[in-house]
């Protein structure tokens, strides 16, 4: 019994009967230790056959094991996983970093705001910048009070035009014959009030006219005091505002070199040194190039404020007297000398300045 199970452990299968159920096999001692044998002095697993019939098959159904590298396949599977581990391992850490760089700058900056407004620590100051800051600040105010009442006007002169149309039009409509004026009075009265009614209605379409000019002028002068003030003067201040925190960036280092000079000098304390000497370095190449940049920016925006509000201001006084003084020609002239162009009336969008 133990020679017949020794030549056929190979290949043994174990028979399935028509219901699923394994089919019983003799259990005794013998038998459990033969089969023991026979795994420990069997054939290598990487040189056997698998058989794809049932026991005592053709060669024909015979694929060797021997082509197949388990921990090979294993190892190219896994492959992919791997990388993918490795590469989100190494985003997590960047991004741990990032985060880590970011709460220590945080921290040393708000504790050197917190000592500065509590006067214990101290700050870089440059007087003439910050002079000139201070005058910005100031003067952008100021402008903003004059676009917001540039602003009222032209609301306010918009709806008088309006009224001038409406009351012209009205005019117009009763110059023209009307059978109720037939029963009052005499032909002469008549005709004299449709007469009447005729040149109120040619001086509010004038008025009306020279109204919308004025207003062309007036929008035109709100929209480059709007883009002096909103565009021009807030680039500059956010420059300046980059410079504030490269200025509070570079104290809060500064003072923390100042702290660890003052230590013991230990190889761990000296280390720390070197780190701090050259984040302050960097912030302080950051803080310089800041500070050139808003003395810059801060040159050219006056020498513009300058010109921009030079021509303006001309354009309003010339086009405001040439109106009050009823000087038609003296107004259109004024909005072709600083090249005002007003909307014709039939674009596709109604200009503000026609009837909503």
């Amino acid at each position: 019994m133990t020679d017949s199970i020794m030549s056929k452990a190979a290949t043994m299968e174990i028979p399935i009967n028509s219901n699923g159920d394994t089919g019983s096999l003799p259990e005794d001692d013998s038998l459990e230790q033969d089969l023991q044998q026979v795994m420990v002095s069997g054939p290598n697993l990487n040189e056997t056959s698998i058989v794809s019939g049932g026991y005592g098959g053709t060669a024909e159904g015979i694929i060797p094991t021997s082509s197949i590298k388990g921990p090979n396949m294993h190892q190219s599977l896994s492959s992919p996983a791997v990388t993918a581990d490795e590469v989100n391992r190494g985003v997590a850490v960047e991004k741990f970093d990032i985060v880590k760089k970011w709460g220590i700058n945080t921290y040393k900056c708000t504790k050197q705001m917190i000592s500065e407004r509590f006067g214990r620590g101290s700050r870089t100051v440059d007087l003439e910048l910050e002079a000139q800051i201070d005058v910005l600040r100031d003067t952008k105010r100021k402008y903003e009070n004059i676009l917001r009442l540039a602003r009222a006007l032209t609301n306010h002169f918009y709806s008088m035009v309006q009224t001038q149309r409406a009351l012209g039009d009205t005019f117009s409509d009763l110059s023209q014959k009307s059978p109720e004026l037939q029963t009052i009075s005499s032909y002469e009265c008549v005709c004299d009030v449709q007469d009447e009614f005729g040149y109120n209605a040619e001086t509010q379409k004038l008025l009306c006219k020279n109204g919308e000019t004025l207003l062309g002028a007036i929008n035109f002068f709100v929209s480059s005091i709007n883009t002096l003030v909103n565009k021009t003067m807030e680039d500059t201040l956010m420059t300046v505002k980059m410079y504030e925190n490269a200025r509070l960036e570079f104290d809060a280092y500064r003072a923390d070199l100042e702290e660890l000079n003052m230590g013991p000098r230990d190889a761990v304390t000296l280390t720390r040194i070197d780190t701090a000497q050259q984040q302050f370095q960097i912030h302080k190449d950051k803080y310089e190039r800041l500070r050139s940049d808003v003395t810059i920016k801060l040159k050219f925006l006056e020498e513009n404020k300058v010109k921009v509000m030079h021509k303006q201001l001309l354009l309003f006084h010339n086009a405001i007297s040439a109106y009050f003084a009823g000087n038609q020609q003296q107004l259109e002239q004024t909005l072709k000398q600083f090249n005002v162009k007003l909307k014709p009336p039939g674009a596709d969008k109604p200009s503000w300045l026609e009837e909503q």
